[in-house]
Formats: structure tokens, sequence, C-alpha cells
């Protein structure tokens, strides 16, 4: 499908479900407590995301002082952007998805989905080794 007519497809059905939602929860639950909702979960997406990006960035540093690439947290901390914006967006889908990817698990096999997309399955279909590669064997030195 063409990334273009989806992405066009979702800027366009966000902001109506967002709204229909809004619409819904402010009839049963009043306005005045709607807006109050949502700016409470603006302000617990913040501290939350604030929170889970110091970890991610320890995990990160933690991987460079071991020598492995940080890839994972790095994708990892472009998901917590796109938690941030989501958080920020008054509605509650949008909220959803924020703390979805606010979750640890959800949003590590969110980056791990989105590495193998982009980078392919890890060579010999196993799982990539963490640290420098290791070969065995037995030598002997002639002079």
């Amino acid at each position: 499908m063409n990334p273009f007519a989806v992405l066009l497809a979702l800027l366009v059905a966000v902001p109506l479900v967002e709204l229909w939602l809004l619409i819904e929860v402010g009839s049963r639950i009043g306005a005045l407590t709607t807006v109050a909702l949502v700016v409470l979960t603006a302000v617990l997406g913040a501290a939350l995301l604030r929170w889970q990006g110091f970890e991610t960035l320890r995990r990160a540093q933690e991987a460079l002082a071991r020598g492995v690439p940080p890839a994972v947290e790095l994708v990892e901390g472009a998901l917590l952007v796109v938690a941030g914006a989501f958080l920020l967006t008054p509605g509650f889908l949008t909220d959803a998805v924020g703390f979805a990817l606010l979750v640890p698990g959800v949003r590590h096999a969110a980056a791990v989905a989105l590495l193998r997309r982009w980078l392919g399955p890890p060579p010999g279909g196993g799982p990539r080794p963490r640290g420098p590669r290791v070969i065995e064997g037995e030598w002997e030195r002639r002079d």
C-alpha cells in the first residue's frame, strides 16, 4: 500500500476518532472532568516519559561501556519521542498508544520488530550475540 495514502488516512481518521471519543466521554462524565482527565494524562505521561527516557539512556550507556552497539536502545529512545508526542496530543486514543509505548516490554518488542524489519534477520537465523565476537580454537607458534 502507498505510504502517502496510509499517512493521509491516519491524518484524517485519528483526529475524527479523537473528537468523537472526547464528545462521548464528555457527554458521560461532563466537559470539565473530561478536560481535567486529558490534562492529567498529559502531566502523568510527561513524568513517566522522563523517567523512562533516563532509564533508556542509562541502558544505552551501559551497552556502549560493554562495547555493544546500543541499536535497540536508540530505537526505544525514538519510540519514547513518539510516545511523548502522542501523550501531549489531546485525546484518549493517542494517550492509549502513548502509554502503551511507555511500558518497557511493549516498547522493547516494538523496537526489536522495527530493527528486524529495517535490518533483516540476524545472520545465521539466531539471536545476535552480545559483546565482541569470539572464535575459539587452538594455535601454535612456529618460528
